[in-house]
C-alpha cells in the first residue's frame, strides 16, 4: 500500500474504498477553522487583561479572521478545482497552522490581528475544499449522508469551541488556543496525504480572475463595513466600505453575467431551490453565531461561570445537533427539502423566542431548552441546503459551489454578530443608564461600565475594591470619629458596588431578552421566505435540472454542466438515476444508472440540450430498475470521444 495517495479519485471506476476515513480527515479540518472562532469568545476576557486591549482591538482581533476567510473562498475555490483540491486543502492547512504558532508568539494586539488574519487565509483555503473533496469523493447515493456528517461537525464545533479553550485556560495562557491548532493540522496534513485521493476539474478552463478579484473586493468590503459600522460608528471608514461594497457588488453581476467561463455563474440565484437554500444557510447562521455570541457572555459574566464550565454548558447544543442532523437523513427522503429545512427554522425561531424570557433571576437551567431546540434546528435545517447547493454545481465547479455554500454561512454569521451584537450593545447601554439613574455614579464610570457588561462588572468590582480600602484604612485609623465616617464611607461604597452589580447584570439580561426577539422576527421573516422558495417535493427530474441551469438529465439528481436545457421528464424527482447530457468531461460516455435508494416511482424521459463548453447531447433513461442508460454527446469544436462509467 502507498504511504501518499496518489490516484485521482476522477480516474477510479469504483467508489473510493477509503472514502469514510477520508471524510474523517476532512471533518477534522472543518473542525478547526470553525473551532478557531467560536474558542476565542471564551479566551477574550484573558486576552484583553493580559494585552491591555480596547474594545475595538478585541473586535478586530475576532474579526481580523473573518475578513479574509469571506472575502477569499470564491477565487480559491475555483483555483483549488483547476489545480488541485488536495492541494488547496493542504496548503490551507500549513498557512493556518502557521499563522496559529504566530499568534501563541506574539505580544501586541495588532500582532494578533495579523496572526489572526492569516489563520482567516488558511481557512479560505480549507473550508471549500473540503466540500468539493467531499463531493468528488463520494457518489451520489451517498453524498447527502457525508455531507450531513460534514454539517454536524461544524455544529459540533460551535459548541466544542469554548469547553476545549476553557480546558486549555484552567492551566495555561490565552496562547495555549492558538497553539492547540498546529498539532490538529499536523494530523489533518498526513490524513490528507495519506487517506484522501487527489482531485481536480476534469475540464477546465481558465480562472476568471477578474471575477474572482471583484469578488473578493465586494465581499471584503461589505464584510469590513458590517463589522465597522455597528460597532465604531457609520463614520468615513465604514462609509466607504458600504459604497466599495455596492459598487464591487455591480461590478461582479455585470463582469459575470457578460463572461463565458464566470468564477460562478449569477444567474442560479434566479433559481428558487438555489436561492432558497443559501438563503436559508445565511439566515440561520445569523441567528446562531448572533445568539452564540450574547449566551456565551451571559453564562461567563452575569451567571458567573468560568471559562471550562462555560463550554460544558455549551454542549447540549452539540448533542442536540448529531440528533438533528440524524433526522433529517430519514426525513428529508420522505417528506422533502422544504418541510425539513422549515421544520428547522421554525425550530431555531421557537429557541431564541424562548430566550425572551431571559431576566436577571434566570439560571442555566432555563437556558438548556432553547440551546437543545437550536441545536436541532441546526442539524434539521443545513445538511439539506448545503447538499442542494452543492449539486447545483457540476463536477468542474466543485470548489467554487462548497465556496459559495461557505462565503453564506460566512456573511450570514458575520451579520448576526453585528447587527444582534449592535442590538445587544444599544439595549444593554440604555437599560444601565435607566437603572443607574440618581445613584451618584460619576459619568465617566457610566461611560466606562456601558461599553460591555465585562467593563460593567469592572466598574461594580472597582467600586467595591474602594470600598474595602476604605474599610482597611478605618481598622488603622486611632480617631474613633474618623474612623466611624470612614467605615460609613466604606458601607455605601459596598452597597454602591452591588447595586452596580446587580443593575449590570439586569441590563444585560433584559438586553439579551430584546436580542432574542429580534433575532427570533428576523429567522421568523426568513423562514417564510425560504418555504416560499424552496420546491416541494413532487418536482419532477426536469424541472429541477431546469432551475439548475442544467442540460436535460434522467433522474432525480438534476445537477448537469450546461447553461441552458430543456426536457421533459416522467420519473420522480427522488429517482437518482440516468444518464448525463454533455458532462463536461466527456464527449460520449455511457453510463449505468446512478440508483437512489429514495426512489419512490418510475418513469422514462428524454431530453436534449447544450452545456457550457458547447457539446450537444441526447439522453434516453429509467429509473431505478437497473436498466443501463446511454447518453450520447458530440463536441462542437474538438474531435474525439471518449468514455466513462458513471459512480
Amino acid at each position: 500500500m502507498r504511504l501518499v495517495m496518489k490516484e485521482p479519485v476522477e480516474r477510479m471506476d469504483r467508489p473510493y474504498a477509503r472514502r469514510w476515513w477520508a471524510l474523517l480527515v476532512l471533518c477534522l479540518s472543518l473542525l478547526i477553522i470553525v473551532m478557531a472562532n467560536t474558542a476565542l469568545t471564551v479566551a477574550a476576557p484573558d486576552m484583553t487583561e493580559d494585552l491591555r486591549l480596547s474594545s475595538a482591538d478585541l473586535q478586530w482581533v475576532i474579526d481580523g479572521y473573518t475578513v479574509p476567510y469571506a472575502a477569499l473562498m470564491l477565487l480559491l475555490g475555483a483555483i483549488g478545482d483547476k489545480y488541485s483540491r488536495r492541494g488547496a486543502l493542504v496548503l490551507g492547512l500549513v498557512v493556518f497552522g502557521g499563522g496559529a504558532i504566530a499568534g501563541s508568539l506574539v505580544d501586541t494586539s495588532t500582532g494578533v490581528i495579523t496572526a489572526r488574519a492569516v489563520m482567516g487565509v488558511g481557512a479560505a483555503l480549507i473550508m471549500p475544499a473540503t466540500l468539493s473533496l467531499l463531493a468528488a469523493t463520494f457518489p451520489r447515493a451517498e453524498r447527502a449522508k457525508a455531507i450531513v456528517l460534514w454539517t454536524a461537525t461544524a455544529g459540533l464545533a460551535i459548541a466544542a469551541g469554548p469547553l476545549v479553550a476553557g480546558a486549555l485556560l484552567e492551566h495555561h495562557g490565552w496562547s495555549s488556543t492558538f497553539l492547540i491548532n498546529v498539532p490538529i493540522a499536523a494530523l489533518a496534513i498526513v490524513g490528507a496525504l495519506v487517506l484522501v485521493p487527489p482531485s481536480k476539474a476534469a475540464h477546465h478552463n481558465r480562472i476568471d480572475h477578474v471575477g474572482g478579484l471583484l469578488s473578493v473586493v465586494w465581499i471584503g468590503s461589505l464584510v469590513y463595513m458590517i463589522i465597522e459600522g455597528p460597532h465604531f460608528g457609520w463614520g468615513v471608514k465604514a462609509v466607504s466600505a458600504a459604497v466599495v461594497a455596492g459598487a464591487g457588488l455591480l461590478s461582479f453581476v455585470l463582469w459575470e453575467l457578460r463572461h463565458p467561463r464566470p468564477v460562478v455563474d449569477v444567474r442560479r440565484f434566479a433559481h428558487r431551490r438555489f436561492a432558497g437554500s443559501n438563503l436559508a444557510v445565511a439566515l440561520f447562521f445569523l441567528a446562531v453565531f448572533g445568539a452564540f455570541y450574547y449566551l456565551t457572555q451571559h453564562l461567563q459574566f452575569v451567571l458567573g461561570h468560568d471559562a471550562l464550565d462555560t463550554g460544558v454548558r455549551m454542549l447540549p447544543l452539540a448533542g442536540a445537533v448529531f440528533v438533528g442532523s440524524a433526522l433529517t437523513g430519514y426525513l428529508t427522503p420522505r417528506v422533502g427539502m422544504r418541510i425539513t429545512v422549515t421544520a428547522g427554522m421554525v425550530g431555531g425561531t421557537a429557541a431564541l423566542a424562548l430566550l425572551t424570557r431571559v431576566d436577571a433571576s434566570s439560571v442555566y437551567g432555563d437556558f438548556v431548552l432553547p440551546l437543545v431546540i437550536l441545536g436541532l434546528a441546526i442539524g434539521l435545517a443545513l445538511s439539506p441546503c448545503t447538499d442542494a447547493i452543492m449539486g447545483a454545481f457540476p463536477e468542474a465547479e466543485l470548489g467554487v459551489g462548497g465556496a459559495v455554500n461557505d462565503t453564506s454561512l460566512e456573511l450570514g454569521g458575520s451579520l448576526g454578530i453585528a447587527i444582534l451584537g449592535s442590538v445587544l450593545a444599544g439595549s444593554y447601554s440604555s437599560h444601565l443608564a435607566d437603572a443607574t439613574a440618581g445613584g451618584g455614579l460619576p459619568a465617566g464610570a457610566l461611560a466606562t461600565a456601558q461599553d460591555s457588561v465585562g467593563a460593567g462588572y469592572a466598574v461594580a468590582q472597582g467600586i467595591g475594591d474602594k470600598a474595602r480600602a476604605l474599610g482597611e484604612q478605618a481598622a488603622r485609623t486611632p480617631d474613633a470619629e474618623q474612623a466611624a465616617q470612614l467605615k460609613t464611607q466604606a458601607g455605601q461604597l459596598a452597597d454602591g458596588a452591588r447595586q452596580m452589580a446587580d443593575a449590570v447584570g439586569s441590563s444585560f439580561s433584559d438586553a439579551v431578552a430584546r436580542t432574542s426577539l429580534v433575532g427570533a422576527v428576523i429567522l421568523g421573516v426568513g423562514t417564510v421566505l425560504v418555504a416560499v422558495l424552496l420546491p416541494g417535493k413532487g418536482r419532477t427530474g426536469g424541472e429541477v435540472a431546469a432551475e439548475n441551469g442544467a442540460a436535460a438529465e434522467s433522474g432525480a439528481e438534476g445537477r448537469g454542466d450546461a447553461d441552458a436545457g430543456t426536457g421533459a421528464e416522467v420519473a420522480d424527482t427522488d429517482t437518482g438515476t440516468g444518464a448525463e447530457v454533455a458532462d463536461p468531461d466527456t464527449d460520449a460516455h455511457a453510463e449505468l444508472p446512478d440508483t437512489d435508494p429514495d426512489a419512490v416511482g418510475t418513469g422514462t424521459g428524454t431530453g436534449t440540450g447544450t452545456d457550457a463548453d458547447s457539446r450537444t447531447g441526447v439522453d434516453t433513461g429509467t429509473d431505478a430498475q437497473g436498466d443501463v442508460v446511454v447518453g450520447v454527446g458530440g463536441p462542437v469544436e474538438e474531435a474525439g470521444a471518449g468514455g466513462r462509467a458513471s459512480r
